[in-house]
C-alpha cells in the first residue's frame, strides 16, 4: 500500500490553458498529424554542402521509413527560405503541396504495411541565421581570429527543418543516421557519431558521420570550422570510452588543461545516472561560436575557457565557479535530452529540470551535499513563478521556469527519500527504464512514484501545472503552533521539516489547519523543500 501523501483531486487543466494564440502553422507543426503518423522513421541519410562565401546550403535527406498504415500522403518539414526543389521515391518525381513550412507529398507507390520504404528529399537556399544564438535558433556564420570561417547550427525550439528537411516532431526518433558534409577544403566538418571517411574533391571534402544510436531530431548538427583535435580514452562504467575534443587551433593549449573538467564529469554522471548513453558514438567537445547545445554525442562549447556561466555564477553562492557552466550542463543532457527524450516541448522540463539539477549533482559528487544544496537553492532566485513549467500540448510551445524551478522541485522530492542511495537508484532507474526512448511527463512522474511507493499526484500537480508556490500559514500564541497550506491546489497535502529551537520535527500540513504544541517562539523551515512560509501574528 502506499504511504498516504495525498488527497482525492480533480485537475480541470485550465491553470496550463495559455492566453496566446495559436495558428495552424503552430499546429502542423506541435502536433502528430495524420500525415506523420503512418510512417516510423528507421534511418537518415542528411548529406549537405556549406559554402560559406554565399552562407547557403544545398543537399538531400533519404528517408527509410517503416509503413505502419497504407496511407498515401506524408509530411515533411522546412522552414523558409529554404526550398525543397524535388521529391524522389522509387526512381519517380513526386508532386508535394506547400502549407507555411510544412510539404504535404502524395506517394506514388504502394506503401505496404510493415515494408521499409525511402524517400529522396532535395532542398537548397540560404537558411536563417541564428540572431542570438542558441536561443534563437537558424546557423551562425562567423569567423575566427584567422579569418577562417567558423559555422554552426542551433535549433531547439525553432526545430531542424530550419536547415534541413525531415519529420520535425519530437515523438519520433531515427533509429540511426548517416551526416555527410561538404565544406571548402580547409575546413573540417565535426558532426555527431563517429567519423567513417573523408572524400577529398580539388576544392572541398565531404566528412561522413554515422550515429548508431536514435537520435532526436534538434540533436543533430553540423560546425564547420579550421579545427584542432586532440582526446583521451576514459575508463567508463561500460568499458573504453573516445573523449574527443575540436576545437579552434588558436584555443588548442588553453583546451588540453580546461577540458580535464570532462572525465570528471564523466564519472560523476555515470554515478548518479549510469553508464553514458552513447558509447557507441563516442563523446565529443565542439567549440562553436555560440555559448553550446546539448548535440548528441558532440555537444558544443563556447563558454570562453571560463568557469560558471560566462565566469558568473548562477547561483550566488560561489560555488557555481568551481566547473564550466557549459561543459557539465551540456553533457548532463547525454541522459536527460538525448537518450531520455520529451515527446511535445510542453514536457521540456525533462530535458532542462534533470540537467540543471545535474549541476548540482556534480557539485554534490566533488564537494559533498551541503555544497551541493547551497548551489541548487542559490538557483532559486532566477525563479519567476509567473507561469506553469508545463506549456501548452500540440503546438511546439515550451512551459516556464524549467531550469531552476525544474531542479529545486527534484531537490525537493530527493527530501521524499530514506536515503541519498535511494534517490541515484531513482536516478539510475529513469535511466535503465527509459533508455532511448522519447517520454510524457506522466510517465516520469509514474515511475518515480512506484519507486517512492508514495502518491506524488498532487504533488506534480501542484508544481508543475500551477505557478504557486506552497507557502505554510502560521500562527504561534500561548505555545500552540496553528499551520496549514495556502497558495496552492485544492487537496495539496506535502509533508514538511521544520525546526523549533534545537528540535526537528515532521509535520503534515493540508489545507486545513491543524495545531501542535510548541515551545519556541518562531519555526525554521528545511531550506532543501521549496516552499514559502508566511508568519501571522
Amino acid at each position: 500500500m502506499k504511504k498516504i501523501f495525498t488527497c482525492i483531486f480533480l485537475f480541470s487543466g485550465s491553470l496550463i490553458s495559455s492566453q496566446e494564440s495559436f495558428t495552424r502553422q503552430d499546429t502542423l507543426r506541435g502536433t502528430i498529424t495524420p500525415e506523420r503518423e503512418w510512417w516510423d522513421l528507421t534511418y537518415y541519410h542528411l548529406d549537405v554542402k556549406v559554402e560559406p562565401e554565399k552562407k547557403f546550403i544545398s543537399g538531400s535527406n533519404t528517408i527509410h521509413y517503416r509503413v505502419l498504415e497504407n496511407k498515401d500522403r506524408m509530411q515533411i518539414d522546412l522552414q523558409a527560405p529554404l526550398n525543397i526543389t524535388k521529391v524522389i521515391q522509387d526512381n519517380k518525381e513526386l508532386k508535394f503541396e506547400k502549407e507555411g513550412n510544412a510539404h504535404f507529398i502524395k506517394l506514388k507507390s504502394k506503401q505496404k504495411k510493415g515494408k521499409i520504404k525511402s524517400i529522396e528529399v532535395f532542398y537548397e537556399g540560404n537558411p536563417k541565421v541564428a540572431v542570438r544564438p542558441p536561443w534563437d535558433g537558424g546557423l551562425t556564420w562567423s569567423k575566427d581570429a584567422n579569418g577562417n570561417h567558423f559555422i554552426a547550427n542551433s535549433n531547439q525550439g525553432i526545430g531542424a527543418s530550419i536547415w534541413w528537411p525531415l519529420k520535425d516532431h519530437m515523438y519520433d526518433e531515427v533509429d540511426s543516421m548517416l551526416i555527410s558534409a561538404n565544406v571548402p577544403k580547409n575546413l573540417m566538418d565535426v558532426s555527431n557519431g563517429r567519423l567513417r571517411k573523408v572524400v577529398e574533391f580539388e576544392d572541398s571534402k565531404t566528412y561522413y558521420w554515422f550515429v548508431s544510436n536514435p537520435i532526436n531530431n534538434y540533436g543533430v548538427n553540423i560546425n564547420v570550422a579550421d579545427y584542432a583535435m586532440f582526446s583521451e580514452v576514459y575508463n567508463g562504467e561500460k568499458g573504453d570510452l573516445d573523449l574527443v575534443y575540436y576545437v579552434l587551433k588558436e584555443n588548442l593549449e588553453r583546451a588540453k588543461t580546461h577540458f580535464k573538467q570532462v572525465p570528471k564529469m564523466m564519472e560523476a554522471f555515470e554515478y548518479w545516472f549510469g553508464p553514458y548513453p552513447f558509447y557507441e558514438d563516442s563523446f565529443k567537445v565542439v567549440e562553436v561560436p555560440y555559448l553550446g547545445m546539448e548535440h548528441q554525442s558532440s555537444i558544443t562549447y563556447g563558454n570562453k575557457y571560463m568557469r560558471g556561466y560566462l565566469g558568473g555564477d548562477l547561483s550566488g553562492t560561489g560555488h557555481g565557479l568551481k566547473f564550466d557552466y557549459i561543459i557539465i550542463h551540456e553533457a548532463g543532457h547525454e541522459w536527460f535530452a538525448n537518450s531520455i527524450t520529451y515527446k511535445d516541448p510542453a514536457d521540456m522540463w525533462i530535458h532542462e529540470g534533470f540537467t540543471a539539477y545535474s549541476e548540482n549533482l556534480f557539485l554534490d559528487y566533488y564537494y559533498g551535499k551541503e555544497v551541493s544544496a547551497d548551489y541548487v537553492i542559490g538557483t532559486r532566485r532566477g525563479i519567476r513563478n509567473q507561469s506553469p513549467v508545463i506549456g501548452p500540448y500540440g503546438v511546439n510551445k515550451r512551459g516556464s521556469d524549467m531550469y531552476n524551478k525544474g531542479a529545486n522541485i527534484l531537490h525537493t522530492i530527493r527530501q521524499f527519500c530514506e536515503s541519498d542511495e535511494q534517490w541515484r537508484m531513482i536516478l539510475r532507474g529513469l535511466n535503465k527504464e527509459f533508455y532511448h526512448q522519447t517520454v510524457s511527463t506522466e510517465q516520469i512522474e509514474n515511475y518515480i512514484d512506484e519507486q517512492l511507493d508514495i502518491d506524488l499526484k498532487v504533488f506534480f500537480d501542484q508544481y508543475l501545472r500551477d505557478p504557486r508556490i506552497p507557502t505554510l500559514e502560521y500562527s504561534i500564541n500561548n505555545g500552540i503552533l496553528k499551520y496549514k497550506w495556502t497558495n496552492t491546489i485544492e487537496g495539496f497535502h506535502m509533508p514538511l521539516e521544520i525546526s523549533a529551537g534545537d528540535n526537528k520535527l515532521r509535520i503534515h500540513p493540508t489545507n486545513k489547519i491543524q495545531e501542535l504544541k510548541l515551545n519556541d517562539e518562531d519555526i525554521v523551515i528545511d531550506r532543501d523543500y521549496y516552499v514559502f512560509k508566511s508568519k501571522i501574528d
